[in-house]
């Protein structure tokens, strides 16, 4: 059994680089599918995500290959097309795969996903936006059968901006021959990232980061290319929020700005100092946090779920009282309970939290339910008077690449014990 084990009460100050984003690295996974020859991936983080998907590509008949950040990605001899259920219920990632390997076999056999229980995740837009392209799938004993001989280019519209519907239509179509137009898109920069890749791999895929993406089918397999995915602007995030909590100065590096700007003008809400760079951002607060009147989770350029538990945990010590409204998951609320052993005030109703700040948190033993849950706490563990224990901590590691080494170079009193 692994646990974090925090000192809290410390002021954070230093600079970070931020690594590539786990979020752009997955879906770039899915679609090296589609690429005959090898992918080499800089700047590649070993997220326990990232190794799960790699794992799912290997049992399909891809070679990897990792030196230090490089990765090398050999997907020529694919030769399976069969995602089993032990690596997808780990991942809710792997149902990325579906477009891809459906749009290169012909035929796949795809396990339902699993992942983060924050609530119901369906992939019914997955579903509709393949068939609207001819693709025919049966779901049946925990599996999607899915065929694709029949794929063509088309029009398709989703209901809601799912950023995984985009992924699979997006790898559904970008081989086949003629256009096809999908409207109602996902816009997150990761969107963007992944049409970046899939072009530097010969694809003609435009319009990420508005409403309607266009791509223009090559009709055949892509080629072999090189690229470094963006930073992982939750991540940062994540440390932007755990200094404006305990105090300091950080600069973080390799974030564009711009991707984290409805976080960032929260925090410049509360009280912080931000400055804005071309790639970095760097943050000081030396006072008590201002509470927030309102948080409301959105679509991306919204403010992000997955921020919402971290900025909740700093709400705890802020002076007030901030509504959080979380619109995207009905179960993202399970670190309300382990922040309230650690004194904290929060009362929720359904998809609304009251965070009433309070002048100190105090350590306690508490038990990570999912990723961004666990980031929370590690933030509160930080803010808090005594000593944090975090258990579940495999939850944080899907998506934080040794946290407490990277929160160690700003200060904190934080070590990582095996059981």
């Amino acid at each position: 059994m692994k646990k974090i084990i925090i000192n809290g009460g410390k002021s954070l100050n230093g600079k970070l680089a931020v690594p590539s984003a786990k979020n752009s690295l997955l879906p770039i996974l899915a679609g090296s599918i589609l690429v005959k020859g090898v992918v080499k991936i800089n700047g590649f983080e070993r997220f326990s995500d990232c190794e799960d998907m790699l794992e799912i590509l290997r049992r399909l008949g891809a070679k990897t290959v990792v030196k230090g950040k490089t990765l090398y990605l050999d997907c020529e001899n694919i030769n399976n097309s069969v995602v089993e259920s032990d690596l997808a219920l780990k991942l809710r990632a792997s149902i990325y795969t579906m477009g891809a390997i459906m749009a290169r076999m012909k035929v796949a056999k795809i396990a339902y996903p699993g992942g983060c229980l924050i609530g119901a995740r369906p992939i019914d837009q997955h579903l509709k936006g393949i068939r609207s392209l001819g693709g025919r799938i049966i779901e049946r004993h925990g599996y999607l059968y899915c065929k694709g001989e029949n794929l063509t280019s088309g029009e398709v519209y989703l209901d809601l901006p799912s950023v995984g519907a985009t992924y699979n239509i997006i790898l559904a179509s970008v081989c086949l021959k003629g256009t096809t137009t999908i409207y109602n898109v996902a816009k997150e920069p990761e969107v963007v990232d992944f049409q970046n890749f899939l072009n530097a791999c010969g694809a003609r895929v435009s319009g990420a980061g508005t409403d309607k993406i266009v791509v223009k089918g090559v009709g055949k397999l892509l080629h072999s290319c090189e690229y470094k995915p963006i930073g992982d602007r939750i991540i940062a995030g994540t440390y932007l929020i755990a200094v404006a909590g305990c105090t300091g100065n950080i600069k973080l590096t390799n974030v564009n700005p711009e991707h984290l700007e409805a976080l960032l003008y929260r925090l410049e809400e509360s009280g912080c100092e931000i400055k804005r760079g071309k790639n970095s951002i760097s943050l000081t607060c030396d006072h008590r946090p201002k509470a927030l009147t309102r948080i409301e989770t959105k679509p991306y350029p919204g403010f992000p779920t997955d921020l919402q538990a971290p900025m909740m945990a700093l709400e705890t010590v802020s002076d007030g009282s901030c509504l959080i409204i979380e619109n995207l998951f009905e179960s993202r609320f399970k670190h309300i309970n382990e922040l309230n052993k650690m004194g904290a005030n929060i009362l929720v109703a359904d998809r609304n939290a009251i965070v009433k700040g309070t002048d100190m948190l105090y350590g306690a033993d508490v038990y990570a339910s999912d990723l961004r849950a666990g980031a929370a706490l590690i933030i509160a563990g930080l803010m808090a008077s005594g000593y944090t224990t975090i258990h579940n901590i495999e939850h944080i590691d899907r998506g934080y690449i040794k946290i407490e080494d990277a929160l160690k170079k700003l200060g904190a009193d934080i070590i990582r014990k095996n059981f």
